[in-house]
């Protein structure tokens, strides 16, 4: 691999059969270039070069992002993306190196399921993340909206009505509304509507304001209230710059990420499909971070390569590794 542009550059033309092979390249790269995770390595006494194939590579805990600043090379900080948290929770932070790139990777992700973005129109029902800094789903909805090209596209916090009156106003147009759990759970057991021409993606979470209902009760919900017709779910997180979009809770694997489902009691063995366990995550699009990620949502990847998130780990912090907060 000779630099991080030409391997960034290099993102849209990768498919499943050309995967591993960059997912090599880009492991060893930050192996070396990363201190952060080339400590982690060390820690666990892992020579780069002995890694042959990605199930192999360690994944890197994502609490690390609570306690260091991941950054392969150094450079300085375009932007950082933060998780949401209360006043006593360490938050997570992303160092973004390109904006511009991630934005454009996620247009093209965005449109590989649902089309061209001009033309359709693009409304946010996204309270908990509008109403805080840094958060990276803001910043890619905000930048579909200005593509889109359409007056109607929007954000909306308190203007429920305005927001009815725009979705039953917008029959003929391709609406999308991308909303956060506990906002279309409010919106569904409120109001009956007729929205069988919007498609809802949630981004999931009630966020402490409701107590968690799983997906298949939301999606009924909101097919009975509303009329949905075509409700996704979309995968993403502060430490990720790839995101899924899935159909009633299934995702399809983009071509810049690959799943793994490790033992939840040996963090460094491979599941096979159909075995629930942890979610790792390579997302190439983590080129200037780290692309190698042990999240804390558990799931199962199924035999047609798409995966599910079934929950999250109850105690999701400190693993035990002194490097955590040195």
């Amino acid at each position: 691999m000779t630099n991080l542009k030409s391997f960034q550059n290099s993102l849209s033309k990768i498919n499943e059969s050309s995967f591993d092979n960059h997912a090599i390249q880009l492991f060893k790269y930050q192996a070396s270039n990363n201190r952060t995770y080339k400590e982690y390595l060390d820690s666990l006494s892992i020579e780069p070069e002995s890694i042959t194939n990605v199930e192999q590579i360690p994944f890197l805990p994502i609490e690390f992002f609570k306690y260091h600043t991941i950054k392969t090379n150094e450079w300085d900080s375009r932007l950082v993306f933060e998780s949401s948290g209360t006043t006593n929770l360490v938050t997570s932070k992303h160092h973004i190196s390109d904006v511009g790139f991630y934005h454009l990777h996620a247009k093209q992700l965005f449109e590989n399921t649902f089309g061209s973005l001009l033309g359709k129109t693009i409304v946010a029902l996204l309270p908990s993340y509008l109403e805080r800094q840094g958060s990276s789903l803001i910043s890619m909805v905000n930048s579909f909206i200005e593509q889109s090209k359409s007056s109607n596209s929007g954000f909306y916090l308190n203007e429920i009505e305005d927001l009815i009156n725009l979705l039953e106003g917008s029959k003929d147009e391709e609406v999308i509304l991308f909303g956060v759990t506990f906002a279309l759970f409010d919106l569904a057991t409120q109001y009956n509507l007729n929205l069988e021409h919007v498609t809802i993606i949630e981004t999931g979470g009630m966020k402490g304001r409701r107590e968690e209902i799983v997906k298949e009760e939301l999606y009924e919900l909101l097919e009975t209230k509303l009329a949905i017709r075509n409700i996704y779910s979309e995968y993403g997180m502060t430490e990720l710059l790839s995101q899924a979009y899935g159909k009633y809770g299934k995702f399809p694997q983009s071509d810049s990420m690959k799943i793994f489902i490790r033992d939840i009691n040996d963090p460094y063995t491979i599941l096979p499909p159909g075995k629930t366990g942890g979610i790792n995550i390579i997302d190439l699009a983590n080129v200037h971070s780290c692309a190698f990620i042990e999240t804390k949502d558990l799931g199962r990847l199924n035999l047609d390569r798409t995966f599910e998130v079934l929950g999250r780990f109850d105690n999701s912090d400190l693993r035990g590794c002194n490097l955590l907060v040195s």
